[in-house]
This record gives structure tokens, C-alpha cells and sequence, in this order.
């Protein structure tokens, strides 16, 4: 029998072309504010946790309906419907875990057909956002902490992980895991990694772990 394998994606960035609360910020009309706080924490210059609770506030009184015209404009990013396919094929768990929100994680669980998946839930109060945010991965270490949890529920030894990530809020998972692939990522992040790929395609991914695995 194949020995079971494990890779986990970051999502806003990696496994889709977009930032969450990006998206949601234009509907609120703060978007460049927004945006200057996600680029500082992707930079590691702010603490996660923080800096989403600062944009997650700034987004209050915001209608449920125009979250999900957001959600509409998510889309996967270059070859990720074929990766996890092969991926699956090869025999991994596929999982995905985001600082964003279970509102656009769970529709590309649903779409992609992945094993797990961990994300933040917008706090919604008679129909609007409250300003609020709870959830699994807000802490520093958080994707760290779900890599292991994972990798304990499936009998995965952390050397037979993957992870693929992109900015400073992945750094604990990459800590942990047995191969990590900075994918089109921030500076911060790719001293950390094994591999470094610069085409925004995720099949790139599956030319290593080739080599990886065999």
C-alpha cells in the first residue's frame, strides 16, 4: 500500500487568484485601507491576529448580500482544478486553511472537492456584519497547529506533509511541514521555503513533488 500523504494550501493568493477581504472591502468602499493593512501583515510588519480584527472592523453595518457579490468575483487560481484532481489521484489528502473567511473557503471545498478545510467566520448580526471575526486561524501559529491536527486525524507523519503558501501567515505551517513551496510569495516567506515558484500556475507544484516522492 502507497504511504498516505498530506498537502495543505494556503488560500487567499494561492489556491485563488484573489484576497478575500479584499473583495469584501470594495463592497464596503474601504478597500485601499483595507489593502495597505493586508500588505503590511502579508509583509509580516503587523501581527495577523491584529491586523484582521483592524480590517474585519472596518467593514461593519456591510450586508450580507454584498458579501456574496463579492464571493462572486473569488476565482481558482491558473491549474488548481487539475493539481488537486492529480494530487487526489496520487493518493494525498487535500486541505486548505485560511486567515479569510469560511464564506469563500467552503464553496471551493465544495467546488474542488478537498478533504479539509479551516477558515474565519464573519460575526452577522440581523443581516449585516458586525464588525466582529472568530475562528481556528487567527493566532501566529495557527496554520501550524491545523497542519499537525490534520496530519494527527490521518496517521500522516509531519515529514510526509506539503504545504503551499505565500506570505507571512504561513510561516508556522512551514515550520512544521516536511516540503514547503512558496508559491509567487513575499520575501518573508521564501527564505523559509524548499522550493520557490514564480509562475502564477499551480501545476508547477506537481513537477516537485514528482521529484519530492520519487
Amino acid at each position: 500500500m502507497e504511504k498516505k500523504k498530506l498537502i495543505l494550501f494556503d488560500f487567499d493568493s494561492t489556491l485563488v487568484n484573489n484576497e478575500t477581504i479584499d473583495e469584501i472591502a470594495k463592497e464596503a468602499g474601504v478597500e485601499e485601507e483595507v489593502k495597505k493593512i493586508t500588505k503590511e501583515a502579508m509583509e509580516g510588519k503587523l501581527n495577523f491576529e491584529q491586523s484582521l480584527r483592524k480590517r474585519v472592523n472596518l467593514l461593519k453595518d456591510l450586508p450580507v448580500e454584498k458579501v456574496e457579490n463579492a464571493m462572486k468575483r473569488i476565482t481558482l487560481t491558473e491549474g488548481a482544478e487539475e493539481t488537486v484532481k492529480e494530487l487526489k489521484n496520487r493518493g494525498y489528502i487535500v486541505a486548505v486553511v485560511s486567515g479569510g473567511f469560511d464564506i469563500a473557503v467552503n464553496r471551493i471545498k465544495e467546488k474542488l472537492g478537498l478533504d479539509y478545510a479551516f477558515a474565519n467566520r464573519l460575526i452577522v448580526k440581523d443581516g449585516k456584519l458586525t464588525g466582529e471575526v472568530e475562528g481556528d486561524v487567527l493566532k501566529e501559529d495557527a496554520k501550524g497547529e491545523i497542519l499537525q491536527k490534520i496530519a494527527e486525524i490521518e496517521g500522516i507523519k509531519l515529514e510526509d506533509t506539503v504545504v503551499v503558501g505565500d506570505g507571512a501567515n504561513d510561516i508556522s505551517m512551514f515550520k512544521k511541514a516536511g516540503f514547503k513551496i512558496a508559491f509567487c510569495a513575499k520575501p518573508v516567506l521564501k527564505e523559509k521555503a524548499d522550493v520557490c515558484i514564480e509562475k502564477r500556475d499551480l501545476r508547477e507544484v506537481l513537477k516537485y513533488l514528482k521529484r519530492e516522492e520519487g
